[in-house]
């Protein structure tokens, strides 16, 4: 008799409960395992994507953007300073051939000299000039050499903390310096002696000369090891054809000026 009551009982209450003893997993909607299931949120999928401006291809744009403003400006400034001094060296060239107008006005009766006569005399009188300071280095060592050995400069000499001789030495070096600067003044005199017909047109000449020097020499402020600047007073020109490859060389550092800026 118990035993049937206990069963009904259970029986009871198993069809009672059957809805809450099905396990959770029957309860849900859809199985995790399912194709059909909504994918989860990835947790980067809040944070915005990365700018543009921080990708490795965009930082490399942004350098060389960067590289070429910087060369713009330093083209820009050497743009401007090279103007600067072009126009300086304009200015000059301009007061330089005015002054040669100016001389060619007041000798105008002297026959004119032509550019191959003017470099053979300018050759000539250099060579002069460097005779004579050869000549007067001789002369005023052995001079001062000669007055020194007399005794009259013992007092000056005590008064070196070197040894005597080593003393005298030097003072006679000194005299040849002396003469050696002496040198082309006196060469230049004795060469306006020797060709004073040529004085006055040597003096136009060279101011016209001078004046194309200062208007195409380069300008010395873009020099560097690699690329010195080439005779900038023109002194090794001694013909036409030197003063036709002065201005080749001239162009040739300007080329190669650019090709390093």
């Amino acid at each position: 008799m118990l035993s049937s009551t206990a069963t009904t009982m259970l029986r009871a209450g198993v069809s009672r409960s059957s809805g809450a003893l099905q396990p959770m997993l029957l309860r849900s909607t859809a199985c995790p395992f399912s194709m059909n299931t909504t994918k989860l949120q990835s947790p980067t999928s809040s944070i915005s994507a990365r700018p543009l401006s921080t990708t490795p291809s965009a930082l490399v744009l942004r350098f060389r953007a960067q590289q070429q403003a910087q060369q713009q400006l330093r083209k820009a400034s050497t743009s401007s300073s090279t103007t600067r001094a072009r126009s300086d060296a304009e200015l000059d060239a301009n007061a330089a051939e005015a002054a040669a107008k100016a001389q060619s006005a007041a000798h105008a009766g002297e026959p004119v000299l032509d550019w191959n006569t003017f470099f053979k005399l300018r050759k000539t009188r250099r060579r002069v000039q460097l005779v004579f300071s050869v000549v007067m280095t001789l002369v005023a060592s052995g001079a001062g050499g000669a007055v020194l050995s007399t005794g009259v400069a013992d007092s000056l000499v005590a008064q070196v903390p070197l040894d005597p001789m080593f003393a005298i030495g030097l003072m006679t070096a000194s005299f040849g310096a002396l003469g050696w600067l002496m040198g082309p003044a006196i060469g230049g005199l004795v060469f306006n002696a020797m060709k004073g017909k040529y004085r006055g047109q040597m003096a136009i000449k060279e101011g016209q000369f001078f004046a194309r020097i200062k208007k195409h020499r380069v300008d010395p402020s873009a020099s560097s090891m690699g690329n010195p600047v080439p005779d900038f007073y023109g002194e090794k020109i001694s013909s036409v054809a030197g003063y036709r490859q002065w201005l080749k060389d001239q162009r040739a550092f300007n080329k190669k000026r650019t090709t390093f800026v």
